[in-house]
């Protein structure tokens, strides 16, 4: 009974582990899902799918390019971003393997009788059962483990996703820079055929047109520096992208972004990026596996506990005692005469079968893991230090990224609405009171001036709004399109965080 008993539960040991597989499917379904909450962009992570990805990124690059297909290129085209998300199969490897037993030990002991006969033998199987206390401490620390590296490749992929619209608005911004350029260098045209008209028809001097075309030449100057510019923010955008499209090749379509009014406090942006950072989820996840190793440090005080069965077969010789007056009757009859037995001793063997239970384990007299487990415990200090500082992090950033944010959208809208209205009407009242003789060209080329940086200062606040914009979004950890109101979160309830 013993035996069988001994002999199930090694079976049962050894079926658990032995039908075990990796597949982390459902650990890129994970991963993309955080992303599109991260993003608002709903991608297919498969690192081993080349085929498709590469389908998908010229579908992108067909017709022109918006911001959205920007960041899906960036992440589905990012050798590097593609690379990190194998790190998931091997954490979901990880948990695999964690939740293996140990291989049962088989022992095999042979004796030689000195004078021949059968060989005496045992055979023992053993299975180390302190596993059996240990293997879910072990499981819960892969399994955050991996919970981690699926909220940092997210995180990773959601700024890369960031970096890639940041990129695209500087791009924009460039483009729309050159094509001010453009504009005022046509208006300087417009200005030296002005002038020229004037001084034929006896009203101007040469001094003006001398005046109007040196204007000319220094915005076809500012021109050519805002084609550069446009080509290497074009440039860094397709690196940030992973094409190889020449930057005359890639088509812009969208514009840059409309300032919008801020609908929530800096310290609702806090809680809304504490409910949803993926960095700080991250840090939970590492504080809680950095507890489940403590627990699985101090289970393993005893880290061998063998429990087995053992069978032994020996070999039995003996002499056994003798009756000499019925031998020597025996004898006699079966010779015919008197006849004495034989002196020979006599032996007898026999079998012998014995089973049983066994039970090895170690003697925790000088290691009883207390390193390992003051080293646990300090790592678990460690992380949740580290939680706490991204948490302050947070905290600051978003001050900071609030009032940049706000003063920014303050100031499109107010050089939208006035400045640039304002500077458009008094270049035209200047054009106007030069053509009829009433002003000089020097009035004209200062409005011209004034618009020209107007324009420039605009389209540059616009960049700084748009940026913004995405900072805000990179501080609370999704699209601003999905921030409404603060949830009700407590710090305590971020995971990792203690009441």
């Amino acid at each position: 009974m013993i035996r069988r008993i001994l002999a199930a539960a090694l079976l049962v040991v050894i079926s658990a582990g032995g039908c075990a597989t990796v597949n982390p499917k459902q650990d890129y379904e994970r991963v993309s899902r955080q992303i599109e909450t991260a993003t608002g962009q709903s991608i297919t992570v498969d690192p081993e799918g080349d085929a498709a990805t590469r389908q998908r990124v010229s579908e992108l690059l067909a017709d022109g390019l918006t911001a959205q297909e920007a960041v899906q290129l960036a992440l589905l085209n990012n050798p590097k971003l593609q690379a990190g998300f194998l790190r998931i199969g091997i954490g979901r490897a990880a948990v695999v393997q964690s939740g293996l037993f140990s291989n049962p030990s088989l022992a095999l002991y042979f004796r030689l009788p000195d004078e021949g006969g059968l060989a005496n033998f045992s055979v023992s199987l053993a299975q180390n059962i302190a596993e059996l206390w240990q293997i879910r401490p072990r499981i819960r620390a892969a399994e955050r483990d991996l919970d981690q590296t699926i909220l940092t490749l997210a995180r990773e992929a959601s700024i890369a996703a960031l970096d890639a619209h940041s990129g695209y608005v500087r791009a924009v911004q460039t483009e729309r820079q050159l094509a001010i350029a453009r504009e005022n260098l046509s208006i300087a045209e417009q200005l030296v055929e002005l002038a020229v008209a004037r001084r034929e028809a006896g009203s101007g001097t040469e001094v003006d047109v001398n005046l109007a075309r040196a204007e000319r030449a220094a915005l076809d100057v500012t021109s050519r520096t805002s084609l550069v510019a446009a080509v290497e923010a074009k440039t860094t955008l397709a690196k940030i992208l992973g094409v190889t499209t020449p930057p005359d090749e890639l088509q812009l379509i969208d514009t840059l972004p409309d300032a919008i009014d801020l609908t929530f406090t800096p310290q609702q942006l806090v809680e809304i990026a504490r409910a949803n950072r993926l960095d700080l989820k991250a840090a939970g996840a590492v504080t809680q596996a950095a507890e489940a190793r403590v627990a699985y440090e101090r289970a393993r005080f005893l880290r061998t506990v063998e429990l087995g069965v053992n069978m032994e077969r020996a070999d039995r010789r003996s002499r056994g005692g003798r009756n000499w007056l019925a031998e020597t009757a025996y004898a006699s009859a079966q010779a015919g005469a008197l006849t004495p037995p034989s002196l020979q001793p006599r032996e007898s063997q026999t079998t012998d079968y014995v089973t049983g239970p066994t039970l090895t384990m170690e003697l925790p007299l000088f290691d009883q893991n207390q390193a390992q487990v003051a080293r646990a415990e300090f790592e678990l200090l460690q992380a949740t230090y580290l939680r706490d500082a991204i948490d302050r992090e947070i905290v600051q950033e978003s001050w900071a990224v609030h009032a940049r944010a706000t003063t920014a959208f303050e100031t499109a809208g107010f050089m939208r609405d006035e400045l640039l209205p304002l500077r458009e009407n008094g270049l035209r009242l200047a054009r106007e009171a030069y053509r009829v003789g009433s002003t000089t060209l020097l009035t004209v080329l200062d409005a011209q001036r004034r618009l020209l940086e107007a324009r420039a200062g605009y389209v540059d606040v616009q960049a700084a709004a748009g940026v913004a914009r995405i900072d805000l979004e990179r501080i609370a950890g999704k699209p601003l399109a999905a921030v409404s109101a603060a949830p009700e979160q407590p710090q305590s309830q971020i995971p990792g965080n203690k009441p």
